[in-house]
């Protein structure tokens, strides 16, 4: 390659970067694998090492990948939130140990597990917990002081009412809380997080606390970032402390005195991926000693006394045996790979879904093909090849009849998804029951799946609402169920009719229609049948709706099946209203009126800011757009000023803001 050619290629490496840290680190939804990544990083790297004047000073390879979010006030960090330099061979570690003992004498190093999640700060004051932020740009990170709190794992008040702490940790979401969560959005056919790190970036980051709380989060706290009270002189010191305080720290470090040592707990922390409870994605090697620290520093990105081991993806082959397909609740088929079972990152695995037609198509999967499998994120199993076909194979192709009724199946609108036609074919009937009594929909506690197929198998419910019709002497009809269950069952099935509207908007089970867009329909139409009348445009108008969401919402309303059902829901007595505060929409100067709140306010969090303006009938968006009717600017606005000032939108400071609200009060 000559010097254009491998100029162009380095911006084309710095584009994709960028674009990659976007979707993993502000939007929580990777499309590489770790791996792939670090290669793409790793090739910068060198050409910018070898061509120095190709070098660019906003290079990735200089700073930290995110930013902090738009929707969460900023944090300053005073003291930054560096990132690792990562190494890929036993090589690499030595030269790192190689460059220490260079420049410092008798250097000890502390090896500990890389844990794969979100890099978070928490400060005390006296004690006690005050605040919480990402690491963001490793300058700048996102305020989630009531995101953090609901981590059991993170002491609210400390041991010891130091004047002053700021520690460093990794927030995580353990393997069984993974599975358990992408388990339930498998139910509902929502969008699954990739790994377990997304997820809990994705849990954190809730404007909503609760959601976060419900999404089981921990903390490993592994570092002290700035102390009153105390002094420490070493990282293994530190850690100790930090365990008397009552912090959680990693569950395995360890002192080393030469590469060799290093090197054997790397290996040994390795070993041991398959028998943590969370995940890792290496090992990460440090000076212990703070004064040896200080002599080597660090660079723009990376302290220069700490390494990160990345282990390769472990990949396996095996051979596929069968395809099982499953019918959901909207009825899309979903192809299962089922193998001959081996062990991979420490677990057997014997299943790994296969998306669709388009996936199987794509790497031309056979029944009895030598597959490679590898786990995405350490923990889902995926397919990533075909090694070989077996003699004589054919491609395969999913049924052209429903597997469940038999009926035709289709794909719809150019999508991917194949499903059947029959709106009471019994497989979606069942899931869409399971999905109804979920917690997230009409939450009736004691109605578990096996229940579900119970009843179903005895005649005594057919659609979600014949729950509302059991009596007493049909539930202790079934096997094991007694008087108290009885009572308890039925008790409970009666308080789900008091349930707000949002709950059963979600549990009709709308396609395109999760959680959060239900609570929206629910706010915006406050009734049941006021939703069902809504038009299209009129549903498209929430901010929040795109115009898929929004027809499919429409439609699913106008269906003659549809309107039955919102009858036989009246007959029931479920409620059909929203139960919040209404919010104030008459004589509002905030009636109808889209806002973007920029920079920091001295008076309110944005998040406080955001709840006044919707109470008052407006509607908050994170970005500037031509619809953008004002941009409440405070100290420090930055680009969404700017793109406002260029689009002519009114911006208002906060005085303003503030008379807005008294007029619209006294109105």
């Amino acid at each position: 390659m000559n010097i254009n050619e491998i100029k162009a290629r380095a911006e084309e490496l710095r584009s994709k970067i960028w674009y990659h840290n976007r979707k993993y680190y502000n939007e929580d939804d990777p499309e590489i694998s770790d791996h792939e990544y670090d290669m793409l990083m790793r090739e910068l790297e060198n050409i910018e090492e070898e061509y120095p004047q190709l070098a660019t000073p906003d290079s990735p390879t200089k700073r930290v990948g995110g930013d902090a979010a738009a929707k969460f006030s900023p944090v300053e960090h005073k003291v930054p939130m560096e990132s690792l330099h990562d190494s890929f061979s036993a090589q690499e570690i030595r030269d790192f140990e190689k460059r220490i003992n260079e420049a410092v004498n008798d250097p000890v190093f502390i090896v500990e597990p890389k844990i794969d999640g979100l890099s978070v700060s928490a400060e005390y004051r006296n004690g006690i917990f005050v605040r919480g932020s990402t690491r963001g740009d490793g300058n700048v990170g996102e305020d989630i002081t009531d995101n953090l709190k609901t981590i059991r794992t993170l002491p609210k008040k400390l041991n010891k009412p130091l004047p002053y702490l700021e520690v460093r940790g990794e927030v995580y979401m353990s393997i069984k809380s993974f599975e358990e969560l992408t388990a339930k959005q498998e139910e509902n056919e929502e969008k699954t997080f990739k790994n377990p790190r997304n997820a809990a970036a994705g849990s954190l980051r809730q404007k909503d606390s609760k959601i976060t709380q419900s999404r089981k989060l921990d903390i490993f706290v592994f570092n002290v970032q700035q102390i009153e009270g105390e002094t420490l002189t070493s990282h293994k010191q530190s850690l100790d402390y930090l365990k008397e305080l009552g912090f959680t720290v990693l569950p395995f470090y360890h002192a080393c005195r030469s590469a060799d040592e290093v090197l054997e707990r790397i290996d040994e922390i390795g070993n041991k991926r398959g028998e943590f409870e969370f995940q890792i994605d290496g090992a990460v090697v440090k000076l212990d000693s703070f004064a040896q620290r200080k002599v080597l520093g660090s660079t723009s990105k990376f302290p220069k006394w700490a390494e990160a081991y990345k282990y390769p993806p472990e990949e396996k082959d095996t051979e596929l045996l069968d395809v099982e397909v499953n019918v959901g609740r909207t009825g899309v088929l979903t192809p299962t790979a089922i193998f001959a079972p081996i062990t991979l990152a420490g677990t057997t695995v014997s299943r790994a879904t296969l998306h669709n037609s388009e996936f199987i198509a794509e790497k031309d999967i056979r029944i009895g093909d030598i597959v490679r499998l590898r786990k995405a994120g350490e923990i889902i199993p995926e397919v990533v090849s075909v090694t070989s076909h077996k003699e004589g194979s054919v491609p395969y192709k999913l049924p052209s009849v429903c597997p469940s009724c038999g009926s035709p199946v289709t794909y719809e609108n150019g999508e991917a998804a194949l499903r059947c036609t029959n709106t009471d074919c019994p497989a979606q009937l069942m899931r869409h029951m399971i999905h109804f009594v979920s917690r997230d929909a009409m939450d009736i506690d004691g109605l578990g799946e096996k229940v579900l197929h119970a009843l179903a198998d005895n005649g005594l419910i057919h659609s979600p609402f014949d729950l509302y019709r059991l009596k007493r002497e049909d539930i202790l009809s079934l096997p094991n169920k007694k008087d108290k269950s009885a009572d308890n069952l039925i008790s409970a099935i009666q308080k789900s009719k008091s349930n707000d509207l949002y709950r059963l908007i979600f549990g009709l089970g709308i396609r395109h229609i999760g959680q959060k867009a239900a609570k929206l329909l629910s706010d915006k139409f406050r009734t049941l049948d006021a939703v069902s009348a809504a038009s299209a445009e009129e549903i498209a108008s929430i901010e929040g709706f795109g115009d898929i969401m929004a027809q499919s919402t429409a439609d699913y309303f106008a269906l003659e099946k549809t309107k039955e059902i919102i009858r036989e829901i009246h007959e029931l007595g479920l409620n059909t209203n929203n139960l919040s505060e209404p919010v104030i929409t008459e004589n509002s100067s905030f009636t109808g009126k889209t806002f973007v709140i920029t920079g920091t306010l001295e008076g309110y969090k944005r998040s406080e800011a955001a709840a006044i303006i919707e109470k008052l009938g407006g509607k908050v968006s994170g970005s500037v757009s031509k619809k953008t009717s004002f941009v409440l600017a405070g100290e420090e606005a930055g680009s969404k000023l700017t793109k406002a000032q260029q689009l002519g939108i009114t911006v208002i400071s906060e005085d303003e803001f503030n008379r807005m609200i008294k007029e619209s009060e006294n109105q």
